[in-house]
């Protein structure tokens, strides 16, 4: 859908949904309602951005040099990592994370909920490309709907004749004021995988996380929610999900981000990643006709 007028006036709700081309020449939805104010990409289906109007700061961070361009990831925001999460299991060759962030997807609705929220949901567009990297038949949508906290569903149907294995991810990054100063709550006594610590080292989780280096975990049978306690901006993030039984831990510390090109200096300071995920061994079968639904809600508040 890259024709502006005819998307603003099928798809757009006057002063709170419209569509517009941001350098670089993607189409990205601006939303805006009583709650706050969000930004999601056609390609990827990205939310790239969350404000909402009870925080100082965005929820959601987005890099100021997020590189903006056809079939390249953004930096920030909400990738969706699907089919697979991580290199492909089989062809190293195949785009890590999956395709599903950086091809188009498409508006099937929108409107505007009873309490002011905004609801809309987006399919991943079948192409030629994906399929050659995905030759089954499948359903990808995407519900969002941003209001005074943020909820994504990102739904998978089976239409084919066989059982999918699919790895999947809401590659979430999180705003705030220091990464020396958060601890991460819910994952308390968890097993995950050490990939910054060379991919097999299984390791269990001690109090709270906190983050002192570059960190990559795959934290493993885990359905609870999280919570990210930010000191310097005094506030708390929940991270509340469901159909998800692995979180990812990521942060990238400097050397990496500084190989990156994209985070700017010390932008990595600014940012954490908690991903509602199902990866490594949890890894979600679909039968025919089987339907799995991953879904988050994100909200934050004061800390007493």
């Amino acid at each position: 859908m890259t024709d502006l007028s005819a998307a603003n006036a099928r798809f757009g709700l006057s002063g709170r949904i419209r569509f517009k081309e941001i350098p670089g020449g993607l189409v990205v939805m601006e939303v805006s309602n009583i709650h706050g104010n969000a930004a999601i990409a056609m390609q990827g289906g990205h939310v790239m951005s969350w404000h909402p109007k009870s925080q100082v700061e965005p929820v959601v961070w987005l890099s100021r040099f997020a590189k903006f361009a056809p079939g390249k990831s953004i930096r920030g925001g909400v990738p969706v990592c699907w089919p697979w999460f991580g290199p492909h299991p089989a062809d190293p060759a195949l785009p890590a994370h999956g395709f599903a962030r950086t091809v188009p997807w498409e508006v099937t609705a929108t409107r505007e909920l009873e309490n002011g929220a905004s609801e809309i949901a987006l399919a991943l567009t079948e192409t030629g490309q994906a399929r050659a990297m995905w030759p089954h038949r499948v359903g990808v949508s995407l519900r969002v709907t941003v209001g005074a906290t943020l909820e994504i569903a990102l739904i998978t149907q089976n239409r084919d004749d066989h059982d999918l294995v699919i790895g999947e991810a809401l590659h979430t990054y999180f705003q705030i004021g220091d990464i020396g100063d958060i601890r991460i709550r819910g994952l308390e006594g968890c097993e995950y995988l050490d990939k910054a610590g060379g991919g097999s080292a299984r390791r269990r989780q001690d109090g709270p996380v906190v983050l002192s280096a570059e960190t990559d975990r795959i934290y493993l049978n885990t359905e609870a929610e999280c919570v990210i306690e930010d000191a310097r901006l005094q506030r708390r993030i929940r991270v509340a999900k469901s159909g998800s039984r692995s979180t990812v831990v990521w942060n990238p510390w400097t050397a990496k981000a500084d190989k990156m090109g994209d985070f700017g200096p010390d932008g990595w300071r600014r940012m954490v990643c908690v991903e509602s995920a199902n990866a490594a061994e949890n890894l979600v079968t679909l039968v025919p006709g089987a339907e799995h639904r991953l879904w988050v809600r994100y909200a934050a508040e004061a800390l007493p």
